[in-house]
């Protein structure tokens, strides 16, 4: 799982294919898969017919050193006789050195297995495969090497494999080797799923976490029992004495234990300054022990442990009183005040409000949402007081729907309803979840249960009543049911008829308990209590992070409601949306990333205006990403990637739906997963990079009902039709448009389904169906009222210009092009340019024709449009505006790796994404591309494919 790269170099190797090494040497860690791997090839080398030979090192192995050779030939031993007899006697001692004296020399025995292997390859190609090559005995070693040397040319291939990042002694310092590293994030969340009793939830992303992509940790880490909330970085107390680690461990000095467990407590990133406090010693050698044994390494002023389980085993083999200890004598050294409260809280055994007010303190002042969610959670858990819990796990409900996890904020909002029925709580609890539903794909459920909890407005006061039908607007958006607009329209009237200012919950409770806080220790409740200070602390901090965070700042009801009013009556906000007072810098925590900003930001996506705003969105997107708030992004990064594709960042739109679908897919969202796999499709379709048979993930897409989640469903009916068109079928590219309305002409999706008119009118002009095209541009054109958008002007021009009578076509083309401003969407404008420019040829009106398909043909070529390209450079030549080149024998000329790379670079693939493929570096993909361009009579990447579309 997650190796097919890695797979497809080995099987070069194992199938003799060109280019491929006749030996192959596979490195990586303790746990990263390498037996798993080469079984996994042994079968399909099988399968292929090969004969397959195969040992495992084993350093304990120590019955004799012939050891790896007799499993080796174990398969084989009845071929010994058919050896000239003095390879079969020597092979035959070295086998069984108790039933001969002596036995054998070390070359003897490897003449003697270069012999039979020979023999071997003669009937069958021969797969010789070693696991652990670093803990065979020398001999074999040398044997092997041998074979690899002398046995050129034959038909057998050697695969290895060995522990660390480099090749054992002895192996040829020539030798190809193979590194495998870390699995991805979303192979490691598919392998951690599959386990029996599968983990969710937050300790599902810790153990994603610790085990840092090693398969092995991610097995034993799951075996765990599930513990109550633990500090970040903080390893489970489940023994670990079983695994690998416990043996080198055990030998260490007990002062090298001892430190090992404080520097496991720590948690990665801790410095070595802080560890040798908390050990009360000066004596750097105290680590030599355990970097001699390799378990960790020093890297300037951090101590890293060089394996997840490591860590995890160097704190479980020590009693619970001594862990213990370790977290309260690291809570009196660390510098930061998060570490401190997180190393109390995880020694803290039993409620204690003073440790809970300082985790709260200390949760915004982590760099990211996830540790905010965990601190806040643990803080709930220490909670004494049922009060402060529940406030508590509403600020943990809403960080967790900042994270983006499903399990999670399921888990806390159980927890939650269990505790409160405060009415500003309930409503960010139930605005929390709703969002992430959104993100699965239950919109409907969704967007319901913000309704229920609408009727708690009176009680919270305008802001939060606002952000509530913010989420609603968001939900009303994605699912584009009629019924949801209509009940955004009330649930807005219920917002407005709310009081504008109203003190938030955290701050009503806490300003009377700083007056009556009595001293710890002396609730009369028998309760731990440090209310004065957290009453203080609550008047400083956020509220909450997320999309419910600050929502008294300035400007933010401003832009919430401008926002609603969007999606409730759209032709009311055409324009520039409202400005947020400061939208640039603002932190993650602050009053404009979590609210105004990422209002503003959704109203510019629904008024045609989110390119104007391009840097913000940029910027914003970049904060959210390094705090690791995917479950805003998720509301932010679909209408990022379609601005992008609008204004041609074709390179920067694959690279966030790459990054955006790997986070989507560990967080398990199958509707945002849907959604950006519709973008990547409609990608390639513009790029001209469709492979023949499009297909999207099954799986995913059974996942989300397109019935309430129209937004997904317009973005793969648009995607479907526009690959059908790039592979040359017009009729399936029209049917699939055409689902982009319904009978009556009006649109599937009110935001999505119009800007494909102009799409749509040119797949019914292909296809001779202008006429069943007419009613809905009709409707699109009445729905967009007497001012529509500059993007959708020259959409609904363009679409007239094909589909309406032919006698206005000329003046809609002209008006659709004689606004410069048009120029912020380069693909459309290029598109009308082209369908103008055939028009004008076919109207024998030459000379202008190739003015319009130069200049589409240049704009596609500068934003990597490869299909409209392709369209324009057709219609150039048929103009004959440039002569055919004989392009018979230009590509024989060039090598077969040449004509590989070419082949590829001309689909639209980047030097980096060729390399992989061809296990290149991205530098010498280029400099194959730069000497072969003189060679094929161009000198751009773009014009391959016209090149090669002409033989």
């Amino acid at each position: 799982m997650g190796r097919g790269r890695e797979i497809r170099r080995i099987l070069q190797c194992v199938r003799r294919e060109p280019g491929g090494p006749q030996a192959l040497l596979l490195l990586g860690e303790e746990g990263i898969g390498r037996t798993t791997l080469l079984g996994h090839v042994r079968e399909l080398a099988a399968d292929d017919g090969m004969f397959v030979l195969s040992a495992q090192g084993w350093a304990a192995d120590h019955r004799h050193v012939r050891a790896c050779l007799q499993q080796l030939l174990a398969p084989v031993l009845d071929q010994l006789a058919g050896l000239p007899a003095a390879h079969g006697q020597v092979l035959s001692a070295a086998l069984n050195p108790v039933t001969h004296d002596g036995g054998p020399d070390d070359a003897q025995v490897q003449a003697a297995l270069l012999a039979l292997l020979d023999r071997l390859a003669t009937s069958r190609p021969v797969l010789v495969c070693v696991d652990d090559i670093h803990a065979c005995d020398g001999a074999f070693l040398d044997a092997l090497c041998a074979v690899i040397r002398l046995l050129t040319g034959r038909p057998l291939r050697v695969l290895l494999s060995a522990r660390g990042e480099a090749p054992p002694p002895g192996l040829p310092p020539v030798m190809e080797s193979l590194h495998l590293g870390p699995l991805s994030a979303p192979s490691a969340a598919a392998l951690l799923d599959r386990r029996p009793a599968a983990p969710t939830g937050r300790r599902r992303l810790e153990i994603l976490e610790e085990a840092e992509g090693n398969p092995a940790a991610l097995v034993e880490l799951s075996r765990r029992e599930p513990t109550a909330v633990r500090a970040v970085g903080t390893p489970a107390g489940r023994s670990l004495t079983g695994h690998a680690f416990a043996a080198r461990l055990d030998a260490l000095p007990p002062a090298t234990g001892r430190a090992l467990l404080y520097a496991a407590a720590a948690g990665p990133g801790e410095s070595v300054a802080t560890l040798m406090a908390a050990l009360d010693t000066e004596d750097l050698t105290v680590w030599a022990p355990a970097e001699a044994a390799g378990l960790v390494s020093l890297v300037e002023d951090r101590l890293v442990f060089r394996h997840p389980l490591a860590r995890a085993a160097a704190f479980s083999r020590h009693p619970a009183g001594e862990r213990q200890q370790a977290q309260q004598d690291l809570a009196e050294t660390v510098a930061r005040p998060e570490g401190r409260a997180r190393h109390l809280a995880t020694a803290t055994l039993r409620a204690d409000e003073s440790v809970a007010a300082l985790l709260e303190d200390s949760a915004w002042q982590h760099g990211d949402v996830v540790g905010t969610a965990r601190a806040l959670e643990q803080a709930a858990r220490l909670s004494p007081r049922r009060r402060e819990r529940s406030r508590r796990l509403a600020e943990a409900l809403v960080a967790a729907h900042a994270v983006g996890d499903p399990g999670w904020v399921r888990e806390l909002h159980d927890r939650f309803v269990r505790d409160s029925g405060e009415p500003e709580l309930v409503c960010a609890a139930a605005g929390a979840l709703a969002s992430i539903m959104s993100l699965e794909s239950a919109q409907r459920e969704a967007f319901d249960l913000l309704v229920d909890v609408s009727e708690h407005f009176p009680a919270v006061g305008r802001p939060v009543a606002l952000a509530v039908t913010a989420v609603a607007a968001g939900i009303a958006v994605q699912s584009g049911l009629p019924e949801h607009r209509a009940g955004l329209s009330t649930l807005l009237d219920r917002a407005r008829k709310t009081a504008p200012v109203q003190k938030t919950a955290l701050v009503q409770e806490a300003a009377p308990a700083q007056k009556t806080a009595p001293a710890r220790g002396t609730d009369s409740a028998g309760e731990t209590d440090a209310a004065g200070k957290t009453g203080r602390a609550e008047r400083r901090r956020p509220p909450v992070t997320g999309f419910l965070g600050h929502l008294a700042g300035p400007g933010t009801e401003r832009a919430l409601e401008t926002l609603v009013t969007a999606v409730v009556r759209p032709r009311t906000a055409t324009g520039s949306p409202a400005r947020p007072g400061h939208p640039h810098g603002a932190p993650l925590h602050g009053p404009y990333a979590s609210a105004s900003r990422t209002a503003v930001l959704a109203t510019a996506c629904l008024a045609d205006e989110a390119d104007v705003y391009l840097g913000q969105f940029r910027e914003t997107d970049a904060q959210l990403r390094t705090a690791r708030a995917f479950g805003i992004r998720g509301w932010t990064v679909l209408a990022l990637v379609d601005t992008l594709m609008s204004i041609g960042s074709f390179t920067e739109a694959e690279a966030l739906i790459r990054e955006a679908a790997a986070e989507a897919a560990v967080l398990r969202l199958p509707r945002l997963r849907a959604d950006l796999q519709a973008q990547a499709l409609a990608l390639q379709a513009l790029r001209g990079t469709v492979p023949p048979e499009p297909r999207l993930t099954p799986s995913v897409w059974r996942a989300v009902c397109l019935d309430e989640n129209r937004a997904t469903h317009a973005r793969m009916l648009r995607a479907r039709g526009l690959a059908a068109i790039a592979l040359g079928d017009w009729d399936g590219g029209w049917r699939h448009l055409r689902e982009l309305f319904t009978a009556d002409g009006s649109p599937l999706h009110p935001v999505l389904s119009p800007r494909s008119i102009a799409e749509l009118a040119v797949a019914a002009q292909r296809t001779g169906r202008s006429d069943e095209a007419v009613p809905v541009l009709a409707r699109v054109r009445a729905e967009q009222g007497e001012r529509p958008s500059t993007r959708m002007t020259l959409l609904l021009h363009h679409a007239t210009a094909l589909v309406g009578p032919d006698e206005d076509a000329e003046q809609h083309f002209q008006l659709a092009l004689v606004n410069h401003e048009a120029d912020r969407w380069p693909w459309e404008r290029a598109h009308v340019r082209l369908n103008y420019g055939i028009r004008l040829r076919r109207c024998r009106r030459t000379r202008e024709a190739r003015q319009q398909l130069t200049t589409a043909l240049e704009t596609a070529e500068r934003i990597g449009a490869g299909a409209l390209a392709a369209a324009a450079a057709r219609e150039l030549r048929a103009s004959g505006a440039a002569p055919t080149p004989d392009t018979d024998g230009l590509l024989e000329q060039l090598t077969a790796q040449q004509q590989q790379i070419v082949q590829l670079a001309a689909r639209g693939l980047s030097n980096r994404e060729i390399g992989e493929q061809l296990f290149l570096s991205p530098r010498t993909v280029g400099s194959h591309l730069y000497n072969v361009y003189p060679k094929l009579g161009i000198s751009r990447r773009q014009q391959l494919r016209d090149l090669l579309e002409q033989r």
